[in-house]
């Protein structure tokens, strides 16, 4: 059975490496999901850093820079040492200025950073987290989301004292925030930014949309607010930020900063680093599926006319409706399907994790098997038991891609909550873990994924 597997990995290397290169848009079809299940690929895992709150990203800047940082909920940027220790002093701390969090489960809080292209000799990098809700929120509304710049001083590491405000964005609910930030190829900064929050897309903040059978709405809503979206500004023009003159719908009905809409909470998202430089984006669903999008500008997504590949209903939510639009008529946009897509652990035919979690193409040189593919997660599959999962799954230019588990020498799953992922300039992914469900306790890590002895 080895062999056997071990063939069967370089001939799912030799398979990526034909096809990881798409550039076609995803459209519907006939075919509904969820993914189909492929073998599983056996990794190791090897221990970064440990010793954290509730880490959600780790990233290493541009250039020559060796530092790695990692982003705490809780308000903290660490520096991981290269011994793996971590630098007593944070690198930032916003812990005096985000939300007060729940101990026991919070989506919001420090949520994720980004350097500049240029950070080498400028110094400066964007973080996305949440504060209690601003001067002259709407009434009611949880806390407002803050897109802003700091600069470091490049002879010294240290970060300075002024903070420029970018972009804020009020929240009415406490979850579906979004919240990762991210430089393009085109060094232009994507921002997601969360549905507004809450079940049914009902209640404070949600808004009118084209499709009246779900009533209220944000993700189908392009006019009103910037909530359910993937944004694209430009930070090195007018201040605060420009409008690039490309994005889809300046000049045209809807707001200028949208790229891509139609999201539910897209928290986690990435640039592949090579190939078509395609970005990806894992976005949570709410009954019965989870899915993954690859984003295309002006591209709808959906949601919440469909959970994934299938038909949505606000009034029965457990049941897929057998028919619903195909296409956006205020805008002419198809509803375009995900990449991926697998059951969430409440639907009744079983499922994977209660959510998905967004992750990375691997680039790196160490695990062969995996170059290519892109790797991300499912949450846990309660909220109850750290029981979070990893899978790999090779880009195709039509349909939907296969998902691999990835299991620690190819039997054990991870055995922790996933909280997110990240990558290094050699292309290596990372996830970051905890063995508690909310942003407490001190059991947070940093793991680097390895290729597994039984792979060879």
């Amino acid at each position: 059975m080895h062999y056997r597997f071990a063939g069967g990995l370089a001939l799912l290397a030799a398979f990526v490496a034909c096809d990881n290169d798409p550039t076609g848009p995803d459209v519907p079809s006939d075919v509904r999901g969820p993914s189909p299940i492929g073998a599983a690929i056996p990794i190791a895992v090897e221990v970064v850093a440990t010793g954290l709150v509730s880490p959600v990203q780790l990233v290493q800047p541009p250039g020559s820079d060796t530092r790695r940082f990692v982003v705490d909920q809780v308000g903290l940027i660490r520096v991981i040492n290269a011994d793996g220790s971590l630098q007593a002093a944070p690198y930032l701390d916003l812990r005096s200025r985000i939300t007060p969090l729940n101990p026991g489960y919070d989506e919001r809080g420090l949520l994720s950073m980004a350097f500049h292209p240029n950070f080498n000799s400028n110094g400066r990098f964007v973080v996305f987290y949440t504060i209690p809700p601003r001067a002259g929120a709407p009434a009611g509304f949880n806390h407002t989301n803050v897109i802003s710049e700091f600069q470091e001083n490049r002879a010294t590491g240290v970060v300075t004292g002024t903070e420029r405000i970018i972009l804020q964005v009020d929240h009415p609910q406490g979850n579906h925030n979004g919240g990762t930030v991210a430089f393009g190829p085109d060094k232009y900064l994507y921002i997601s930014i969360g549905d507004g929050g809450a079940g049914n897309d009902v209640g404070l903040g949600h808004v009118d949309d084209w499709y009246t059978p779900n009533a209220g709405g944000n993700g189908q809503d392009i006019t009103q607010n910037l909530l359910g979206n993937i944004l694209r500004i430009d930070v090195d023009g007018a201040q605060p930020y420009a409008v690039p003159g490309d994005n889809p719908f300046v000049g045209e009905p809807g707001m200028d900063e949208i790229w891509a809409y139609g999201f539910r909470n897209p928290y986690r998202m990435s640039f592949d680093p090579g190939g078509s430089r395609s970005l990806l984006v894992g976005d949570a669903g709410q009954e019965l599926w989870e899915e993954v999008s690859r984003v295309v500008k002006g591209g709808n997504f959906g949601w919440n006319v469909r959970e994934g590949t299938h038909c949505f209903s606000t009034a029965t939510p457990t049941v897929s409706p057998a028919e619903c639009p195909d296409e956006d008529p205020t805008t002419g946009e198809i509803l375009r399907s995900p990449v991926i897509e697998f059951a969430n652990t409440k639907n009744p035919a079983g499922g994977l994790s209660v959510t998905v979690v967004g992750g990375h193409v691997y680039r790196g040189s160490t695990i062969s098997y995996l170059r290519g593919m892109y790797v991300f997660g499912g949450f846990g599959s309660s909220f109850t038991v750290p029981s979070g999962t990893l899978y790999a799954s090779e880009p195709r230019s039509s349909g939907l891609w296969t998902m691999h588990p990835l299991l620690i020498d190819g039997t054990q799953p991870l055995g922790a909550y996933v909280k997110g992922f990240g990558q290094d300039r050699a292309g290596e992914v990372y996830v970051t873990t905890a063995q508690v469900l909310g942003p407490t306790g001190t059991t947070g890590r940093v793991l680097r994924i390895r290729p597994s002895p039984v792979a060879n």
